[in-house]
């Protein structure tokens, strides 16, 4: 029992020396966290933050506080406990001039955390959720024109994973499988960088399947959407040399 208070004591000394109330001023603590994030010293400046939110977080500089407390978690790439301090930020201090960028990092967050596109995309959807609506809650701002192509990418993602899909389907021989990932992909990320693979494969399934008939109407209805020619090529091709078949 004497150990365990012996122990209490030394960490609450040593807290006491960390946080002094009346020694400690917070705009000294602000700028030393600023200065620690400028040398990358991430853990640090996010003690230095925090000290000025517990002292000072409704004085002019605790939003500030707050929002660099957010960023340290950022640039340290611990993007979860950052979304949670740009949330603070954005829910708390909805006056601070740093809510609009605290949303757009919010953004980045969720789409750090993205894995690779053949891991679940949970993280990819709320990502794109989240850029769509900063999208339409500041449409004038300097993050928009960015956030729309890290919508583009995010879809290129997502369209990637069902086409990878739809190819390892076909290996197996699933191929009425194949089609319906394949049918999804063209209605929901039909402008996507592998919409026009999957015209392709759509077209080599169907005649692996023997419906030649329905891939030359597919390829007929959907010559126009090809925007790789090298693609649109190869489908030509394959279709050419069933028209020819059909004709000998």
């Amino acid at each position: 029992m004497k150990y365990i208070y012996f122990i209490f004591l030394i960490f609450f000394g040593c807290a006491t020396n960390q946080i002094d109330l009346s020694i400690d001023d917070i705009q000294e603590r602000f700028n030393k966290g600023m200065n620690l994030i400028n040398k990358k010293k991430y853990y640090r400046a996010q003690q230095h933050f925090e000290y000025v939110l517990l002292r000072g977080k409704h004085t002019e500089i605790g939003d500030d506080a707050q929002f660099y407390l957010a960023e340290s978690y950022f640039l340290n790439k611990e993007y979860e406990t950052a979304i949670v301090e740009y949330d603070k930020l954005i829910r708390q201090m909805s006056f601070s001039p740093n809510v609009n960028t605290a949303r757009y990092r919010i953004c980045e967050s969720y789409e750090k955390t993205s894995p690779k596109f053949y891991f679940q995309q949970d993280a990819t959807n709320r990502a794109i959720q989240k850029y769509q609506e900063f999208i339409e809650d500041y449409p004038n701002s300097k993050h928009t024109s960015e956030a729309s192509s890290k919508i583009k990418n995010l879809r290129n993602k997502l369209s990637l994973k069902m086409y990878e899909t739809a190819v390892l389907y076909v290996k197996l021989e699933e191929y009425e499988a194949s089609l319906n990932y394949l049918n999804d992909l063209l209605d929901i990320y039909f402008d996507t960088s592998s919409a026009d693979n999957a015209r392709l494969l759509m077209i080599e399934t169907m005649i692996t399947m023997g419906k030649k008939e329905e891939a030359s109407i597919f390829f007929k209805d959907n010559k126009e959407k090809f925007l790789n020619r090298s693609i649109y090529d190869k489908a030509e091709l394959i279709i050419s040399r069933i028209e020819l078949n059909k004709s000998t």
